[in-house]
């Protein structure tokens, strides 16, 4: 477990099951005060059921949940201070936008007055201001996913609670909305946690992700060290495109794959240790043959405008390369890779299951995103 002094909530050991099928299994998680953070992970991965244990929707089959350093298992949701944000956004068609704001005021009992000034600082929040007697069907996706967030943070939780609230909306307006939730959670300085699957928002938006799968953290990082250090084949792939390649540490700082020895920035293996080799597929420069450290046959171009996306077969191995030097099928290349783009992993349940591209394309790609449209994490 991380420093408990700044920890707002605390996961401890968490086991939830649906009859047979294991859904979480032993997570433990601490997340801190006032910071973003996300649960990423692909459907079914238990990200979506970590957030209805925190909001109280759920209870754990075992484990502790942990609340500013009070246990609070069976605390139900309404006594919790957190609110949820869910992905159809779950506001009231027959109120307008002020009302559905000032709902959860009202329940409290609050002065009409009081009500008042914070609907209105929060609709200010939100970029609503002026929209107080609109109908909610009149509504953009957009206007209705900040309407949503002006009501979830009018009663001022200190923990919001995010399930996928950017999915319904279109990419340009996905890509502003990311930015909108950055800025209010740094101005109203309180804790987010966002779940999705969607690997560049994670990376975007968050202080630290937390990737998910089968139940149990992968791993916990910036997105920088999420991206840059992943802890096994799972989050190399799930993380941007990787090759990872069947390795062996020869010794600190010396990998050899493909057939080739090379120097790189890992130690701490035992000498000749079998290990995964993630190598970034902008982190290859393709060179004149004579000069590669690995030669191939160019099998696959695609021009995605910033650069190109080119397959090379390098031993029967795909090896996805992304650059702005143009090149063209039938081409013989070679690749030049230098230390600081070599990643050396421990072997895992995931060895061997990603990183070759020899089925690589766009539309199985996009095929992979699709989540159903009443996902049960």
């Amino acid at each position: 477990m991380e420093n408990q002094k700044n920890n707002i909530i605390e996961l401890k050991d968490i086991f939830v099951s649906f009859g047979e099928e294991k859904v979480l299994d032993g997570l433990s998680l601490a997340i801190k005060d006032k910071e973003f953070i996300t649960l990423l992970g692909p459907s079914g991965c238990g990200k979506t059921t970590t957030l209805r244990i925190i909001a109280g929707f759920l209870d754990a089959n075992r484990g502790e949940v942990v609340f500013e350093d009070k246990k609070i298992n069976g605390v139900p949701s309404y006594k919790r201070q957190v609110n949820t944000i869910f992905q159809r956004y779950a506001l009231f068609p027959h109120l307008n936008v002020y009302e559905n704001v000032a709902f959860g005021l009202r329940v409290k009992k609050l002065k009409e007055n009081e009500i008042k000034e914070i609907v209105t600082e929060m609709l200010h929040l939100v970029n609503l201001d002026g929209f107080e007697k609109r109908s909610i069907s009149t509504l953009s996706g957009g206007q209705q996913q900040r309407v949503a967030i002006a009501r979830a943070i009018a009663n001022k939780p200190k923990v919001l609670l995010l399930d996928e609230p950017l999915a319904a909306l279109d990419l340009k307006l996905r890509k502003d909305m990311q930015k909108e939730l950055r800025r209010i959670q740094r101005q109203l300085g309180i804790t987010f946690v966002f779940v999705t699957h969607d690997q560049e928002e994670a990376l975007t938006m968050s202080d630290r992700v937390v990737v998910m799968n089968k139940g149990k953290i992968q791993q916990i990082g910036t997105p920088q060290d999420i991206y840059n250090e992943p802890e096994n084949a799972f989050v190399a792939d799930f993380i941007g495109e990787s090759n990872i390649l069947d390795g062996v540490m020869k010794k600190d700082f010396v990998a050899e794959f493909s057939g080739h020895v090379f120097e790189c920035l890992d130690k701490g293996f035992f000498e000749n240790e079998n290990v995964d080799v993630v190598v970034r597929p902008e982190d290859v420069d393709i060179v004149p043959v004579e000069k590669g450290m690995l030669t191939g046959t160019v099998t696959s171009v695609d021009f995605l405008g910033v650069h190109y996306e080119i397959i090379v077969d390098i031993g029967g191995f795909k090896w996805m390369i992304q650059t702005t030097d143009e090149c063209f099928v039938g081409d013989n290349v070679g690749l030049y890779i230098e230390p600081d783009a070599i990643h050396i992993m421990k072997k895992s349940e995931y060895s061997g299951l990603y990183g070759d591209y020899s089925t690589y394309s766009e539309e199985m790609e996009h095929l992979s995103d699709i989540e159903p449209e009443d996902d049960d994490e």
